[in-house]
């Protein structure tokens, strides 16, 4: 079973910029398509960024397009969400996930505890 541990996460101003890490456990990571979703408190999980197993492709909405960059370094088992001009409606906490297959539109179904970001405005 792979662990994924989120890190980063805090209190930024609108505008700012903040960055996430999550590292996973084991051997396979670099089969396997990565993803950040985040949730805030009375709102469904939106899926905010993907990357497929190469980093050749990658997936945002449009809530986040132009503003969250995600990437990962497989040397180090680990897939980042670089997030820029932060908006209080950012304000969530998110996750980090693995999918089961090498694309981010495959389901998705290890997930970490979770970091809180919050955008104050």
């Amino acid at each position: 079973q792979v662990q994924l541990v989120e890190s980063g996460g805090g209190l930024v101003q609108a505008g700012g910029s903040l960055g996430l890490s999550c590292k996973a456990s084991g051997r396979t990571f670099n089969r396997y398509a990565m993803g950040w979703f985040r949730q805030a408190p009375g709102k469904e999980r939106e899926f905010v960024a993907g990357i497929n197993w190469s980093g050749s492709s990658t997936y945002y909405p449009d809530s986040v397009k132009g503003r969250f960059t995600i990437v990962r370094d497989d040397a180090k088992n680990t897939v980042y969400l670089q997030m820029n001009s932060l908006k209080p409606e950012d304000t969530a906490v998110y996750y980090c996930a693995k999918s089961y297959g090498s694309s981010w539109r495959d389901d998705f179904g290890s997930w970490g505890q979770g970091t809180q970001v919050t955008v104050s405005s």
